[in-house]
């Protein structure tokens, strides 16, 4: 799969990808991120990116001939891409299930605004889609490109070792994780839970369930009415549902 990430800032998304599960996949090949200088895209010596806004106000907002040109320039290189992302708060949000839609293409561009943003025209006659990775504001669509590069390299097969890790995170059914934890057993009268230095791996099994449905349900409940459960999760959540029930009743009285 390929990243082309066009930014003004190159330095900052290389840093980021070039360290831990995805700097690791890229060396393998599993994984191609190029990341381009907007700024080689521009005609003139000054190498400008931006301009002041038609009808005034505050801020500068990046050319669309840049853009256009950097993206015409990938596609002339790589073929037409699969999608040509906008990282914008006006966009689609970004949850496990956009990510893995787009882990099942094989080219994707993003663009990164910067200042008030991007000329319209790129909006409407680049862009193939919008993401929002959250209701904030951020300096620039770096971070959120890199969000969205992380999430989606993460659900290519090959990117991570042990693809159970992957099945089993938080959101990958519509859960939280369960929780973890790790040598010693003991730390400053802190114990790790009974069950998982049990050895009875079906117990260890209901137990990680229990604790991720729970965790969702007190935490997140707005994530059950879309995730997938089975029976076993169905009728724990059944239960806590009657807990909570029988809290209330109880204040009640």
């Amino acid at each position: 799969m390929r990243f082309d990430v066009v930014t003004i800032f190159p330095r900052m998304v290389e840093a980021a990808v070039a360290d831990g599960i995805l700097g690791r996949a890229i060396d393998r090949g599993v994984m191609e991120v190029r990341v381009h200088d907007l700024r080689d895209f521009t005609s003139d010596r000054h190498r400008v990116v931006d301009d002041v806004p038609f009808g005034g106000g505050p801020g500068m907002v990046l050319k669309a001939e840049p853009l256009f040109r950097a993206t015409e320039e990938i596609e002339r290189q790589a073929g037409r891409p699969s999608a040509v992302i906008l990282p914008s708060p006006q966009g689609r949000r970004f949850v496990h299930q956009e990510a893995l839609r787009l882990s099942r293409l094989t080219h994707i561009v993003v663009l990164c605004g910067r200042y008030e943003g991007v000329d319209e025209r790129v909006r409407e006659h680049l862009a193939t889609e919008e993401i929002s990775i959250g209701d904030y504001v951020l300096s620039g669509g770096e971070l959120a490109a890199l969000v969205i590069v992380d999430a989606v390299a993460r659900l290519v097969p090959g990117t991570v070792g042990d693809a159970a890790s992957v099945r089993d995170e938080s959101f990958a059914k519509g859960l939280l994780d369960w929780p973890h934890y790790t040598r010693p057993a003991r730390f400053r009268d802190m114990a790790v839970p009974p069950v998982l230095l049990s050895g009875h791996h079906a117990e260890i099994e209901k137990w990680r369930r229990r604790q991720a449905v729970r965790r969702t349900f007190e935490r997140r409940p707005d994530l059950l009415a879309l995730a997938s459960l089975d029976e076993q999760e169905r009728e724990i959540l059944r239960e806590l549902l009657k807990e909570q029930e029988k809290g209330a009743k109880h204040e009640r009285n």
